[in-house]
């Protein structure tokens, strides 16, 4: 017995230490032992690979749950409230864009700053502090002139057009630090060119901060445009702040190398318009100014068929031949709408009544294209233009015009609404001049 009790002791120690190894048999049940002895050890290992699964799983959970904290900390940071629903469809896109022009443009502005402060005598013993503060001055100066000037003649504009004029004061701004890394080059021209360079700047801080307004407001769909105007605010610091830190980087690799300052504002500023065309494309406005109302009529009187905004994406817009609230003769014959149309000088002339409602507007603005169309056509004329254009005579063309609208209106005002643009409001480029008249009784 003494000899069996042994054997068993080396199984149980040979199974402990190596399950599935066969040992030598034993009398009294070697097998079985060892069988057990090879359980117990798997269950221990599984019970520790459950735990560590356990532990592992539960870690992933932690870091996911922070993934989720964090993101969600940066969407409260940096996108407005109640988002993407609170905001119109195109505002991601548009924002991505924005800040990749953005980035560009703050690369592009440090290159030209440096310039700027060479060319005004950092680091030329021989330049006085007199003449570098007149200098910058004067630019300044300049500036605001440019500015008050620019909102006098173009203010009105920037509501109807808000795509052109971004996309021109991006241009503008390109050109302005491109007059400045160059004038360093002309030292004796140097303070014209900087004070040419200020003006183009001053047009660019009134055009993009009144059009960035305007798709603030496009893009407010909870009258939230203090939210959104502030968010755009965090994301263009954030894009400021990763443009001085790589602008940290290229300052020493610039400086006194004018060929790479060259070469990298050129290709920085190929970027910044691309991105800015691109944003510019992206923006999908509801609201019908002339360019874009006259685009979907024509389109309407080809083959009936009423373009959404979506698919009618004009960003430069064009010079319709016509005049708004002008002063019209001999126009109230057969018209019973509260507006005046006519033809004066090969222009059509609109007069607004103080009665006139926004339906008025754009059915006065449809009828002045198709007139404005017939008179100067670019393409042959199709279907209802076609007949007007028969007319003997420009007040038979303008009766005639009447007729057509009274048949063509109604029909394309309510396709608008179903295609998804707003009749409600516009942004029709009308003055505040309305005209009042009385027909005389016979």
């Amino acid at each position: 017995m003494g000899g069996g009790g042994l054997r068993v002791g080396l199984l149980v120690q040979g199974g402990g230490s190596g399950a599935g190894r066969a040992g030598p048999r034993s009398r009294t049940g070697g097998p079985g032992l060892a069988a057990v002895t090879v359980c117990a050890g798997l269950t221990m290992r599984t019970g520790n690979l459950v735990r560590g699964a356990g532990t592992g799983c539960a870690g992933l959970a932690m870091r996911t749950g922070d993934l989720v904290r964090g993101a969600g900390m940066g969407r409260s940071v940096f996108l407005p409230q109640g988002y993407p629903e609170s905001v119109s469809g195109d505002y991601l896109q548009y924002q991505f864009w924005d800040t990749l022009q953005a980035f560009s443009s703050s690369l592009s502005g440090t290159l030209a700053t440096q310039a700027s402060l060479r060319g005004v005598g950092v680091g030329n013993q021989e330049a006085t502090v007199a003449a570098a503060t007149m200098t910058w001055l004067l630019r300044d100066g300049t500036g605001m002139l440019g500015r008050i000037l620019f909102a006098w003649l173009k203010g009105n504009k920037l509501d109807s057009e808000a795509k052109k004029w971004r996309l021109v004061a991006d241009v503008l701004n390109d050109i302005a630090m491109f007059m400045e890394i160059l004038a360093p080059n002309f030292p004796t021209c140097f303070t014209l060119i900087v004070c040419s360079a200020g003006i183009f700047k001053s047009i660019v801080g009134v055009a993009g901060g009144a059009t960035r307004a305007a798709l603030t407001v496009h893009q407010a769909r909870r009258d939230n445009m203090a939210d959104i105007s502030a968010k755009d605010g965090s994301q263009e610091t954030l894009v400021n702040l990763a443009g001085l830190l790589v602008s940290l980087i290229l300052i020493p690799l610039v400086t006194d190398n004018p060929l790479l300052t060259f070469v990298l504002f050129f290709l920085f500023t190929i970027l910044h318009l691309f991105a800015n065309y691109k944003a510019v494309r992206s923006v999908v406005m509801e609201t019908l100014n002339e360019a874009r109302l006259a685009i979907v009529l024509h389109q309407y009187l080809r083959d009936g068929r009423v373009l959404s905004p979506l698919e009618r994406l004009v960003f430069l817009g064009h010079k319709n031949p016509y005049r708004l609230s002008e002063d019209l003769n001999l126009a109230m014959k057969n018209n019973h709408k509260p507006f005046l149309i006519g033809v004066k000088r090969g222009s059509v002339c609109v007069c607004l009544g103080p009665d006139a409602s926004v339906c008025d507007e754009i059915r006065a603005v449809c009828q002045a294209v198709c007139l404005c169309t017939v008179l100067r056509p670019v393409s042959p004329l199709e279907g209802a233009l076609k007949q007007l254009s028969m007319s003997h005579n420009h007040w038979e063309l303008v009766h005639e015009s009447h007729t057509l609208m009274d048949q063509i209106f109604q029909p394309f005002l309510k396709a608008l609404e179903v295609a998804g643009w707003q009749t409600s409001r516009t942004l029709l480029d009308w003055n505040e001049w309305r005209v009042e008249w009385k027909k005389k009784s016979s």
